[in-house]
């Protein structure tokens, strides 16, 4: 396995700048992961305020129920002894729980979570223990219901579970129905190729798949399947044992409920002096509150001193709804905006681990964290990779471009090529042909029209009939190269799905049972093995 860094550069300028200029958004951010000083007043924060989080005990107590049930390594218990102990600290990350867990990122952003964990002990000389935070109270069931792979025929397929007249339920309690997991097993199997693996992997699946009612659930188990052995400990946002741990929480939310919201406008406008659009959407009058009501999820606004739903379906006021986080907050949730505020209120964390568009969004939120009496935590970015397989890696290396070059102009890599086989240069010629008969047709229908007004409207008819003709056969001759040359096109192809499918980075679109297939079931662990690196930077696996 052989590791390439290449210079990718982030489409989030805020992630860009945490890592390579950091005095450019230090009033946004606490501190920088690359700051040694960083870390260790972090740590000595939390060690000063241990007091002001939901008790430690109480919660490794939800977190056992949970992972017993889900993630049951000896390794996790290990994890969560530590985590009952005042000094240890925590490196958080999370996700939605997508279909067979989502694209391959998630793998990815797991992995620098317990890397994280263990660079940030070894550094602290304290325990520091990984938790992975699953976002199973998200509702968008469209977002985490389906997974791609790369079918034989080099097209990109989706697996979906569909649900029809679905609610706004968060995805943690909404079911799968047996036949519904079938369905996609059974798709699952006749997209991966035949493989050594693949047998023994769709046993693993159908194992989880029958211990699951929920994609939350299955998603757990696999994570646990793949990550427990590193005492990697779940979370699951939408766990209702967890929600009775939270009513203070909530109940701080809605006090401060008006603050917070001044506190969100304000990071949005230094956002936007400095020219950057909000990732998030900071509404006027949004409590950044969802209250669950009859299965349905719903968004909660301020009104004239009432909390309530954009339909109206709900209305109460501040005193109400405080009486409702007391008595039943499983009818609670966060939205992005309030989330990392519920982390940090759990949970002793010393850095969480974010993509780059989480990185923008938490943007917003530094001056929410010092309303709530809270500091933020050191942002780590998520280690980011693609994997090159050797057919690829010929492929790229006989028509002589880079990982870079490919993800910046491969049509016009591609279609540099294909003119280079060309006899005759389609494109100019016809652009020639196309010219001459303009030329030549012109001056005869300005004639036609001295002689008859109606003739000139008849000849520029005429005239764009013959170019549109011309343009038929342009294409068709372009059709008759791509065909003569389509054995090789294929390898272009071949390049082009499996590196940027969907006009994106792997990463994005892929999920890790394409690469557990091809390589077996230890791959996870082989990337284990690889260096953890706190850079924004993008590494070719070139396998």
């Amino acid at each position: 396995m052989n590791l390439i860094s290449e210079p990718l550069a982030s489409q989030q300028p805020l992630a860009e700048a945490l890592i390579s200029d950091f005095d450019a958004v230090r009033h946004l951010y606490t501190g920088s992961a690359l700051e040694t000083e960083s870390w260790t007043a972090r740590a000595q924060w939390l060690h000063e305020h241990e007091d002001q989080r939901i008790n430690r005990k109480a919660l490794v107590e939800k977190l056992r129920l949970y992972n017993q049930q889900h993630n049951p390594a000896s390794e996790v218990e290990d994890a969560l002894d530590l985590l009952e102990r005042k000094e240890t600290l925590v490196i958080s990350g999370g996700q939605q729980s997508g279909l067979f867990t989502g694209p391959l990122l998630v793998i990815y952003k797991a992995m620098t979570i317990i890397q994280a964990a263990r660079q940030a002990s070894h550094e602290l000389s304290i325990p520091v223990v990984p938790i992975f935070w699953i976002a199973g109270e998200d509702h968008d069931w469209e977002e985490v219901n389906h997974a791609y792979f790369l079918d034989s025929a080099l097209d990109v397929e989706r697996i979906r579970i569909v649900k029809d007249q679905l609610n706004k339920n968060s995805v943690g309690y909404t079911s799968v129905e047996k036949s519904e997991w079938r369905s996609a097993l059974q798709q699952l199997a006749d997209l991966l190729p035949d493989s050594e693996h693949k047998q023994g992997l769709l046993h693993q699946l159908e194992d989880a798949v029958a211990k699951s009612a929920t994609l939350t659930d299955c998603f757990a188990k696999l994570m646990g399947l793949w990550f427990g052995k590193y005492g990697l400990i779940l979370l699951d946002s939408s766990d209702p044992e967890l929600r009775q741990l939270e009513s203070e929480v909530f109940e701080q939310i809605i006090i401060k409920n008006d603050e917070l919201e001044v506190a969100y406008k304000k990071s949005a406008a230094q956002l936007q002096e400095q020219g950057i659009d909000p990732q998030a959407d900071v509404a006027e009058d949004a409590a950044n509150l969802f209250y669950i009501y009859e299965g349905q999820r719903l968004l909660l606004f301020k009104k004239e001193g009432r909390f309530e739903d954009r339909k109206g379906i709900i209305s109460l006021s501040k005193e109400e709804l405080i009486e409702e986080s007391q008595l039943h907050p499983e009818r609670f949730s966060n939205n992005v905006l309030t989330r990392p505020l519920m982390q940090d209120m759990l949970l002793p964390v010393l850095g969480t681990v974010l993509g780059d568009g989480e990185i923008a969004y938490w943007a917003l939120t530094g001056q929410a964290f010092h309303v709530m009496g809270l500091q933020m935590p050191l942002l780590l970015p998520r280690m980011s990779f693609t994997i090159m397989e050797p057919k690829v890696q010929r492929h790229m290396k006989q028509y002589g471009f880079s990982f870079v070059e490919a993800r910046q102009h491969f049509k016009e890599l591609r279609q540099t090529w294909l003119t280079s086989q060309e006899p005759v240069p389609i494109d100019t010629r016809f652009a020639e042909l196309k010219g001459d008969i303009e030329q030549l047709y012109t001056p005869l229908i300005q004639e036609l029209g001295s002689m008859e007004k109606g003739l000139s409207r008849i000849g520029d008819a005429n005239l764009h009939r013959i170019l549109q003709q011309v343009d038929y056969l342009r294409d068709k001759s372009a059709q008759a190269m791509e065909h003569k040359h389509e054995a090789v096109l294929r390898q272009w192809d071949r390049v082009q799905q499996s590196l940027f499918p969907q006009d994106s980075l792997q990463e994005r679109v892929y999920n890790v049972f394409t690469y557990l297939n091809r390589y077996g079931p230890n791959w996870i662990d082989s990337m284990m093995e690889l260096p953890y690196l706190t850079a924004i930077e993008h590494r070719i696996i070139e396998a």
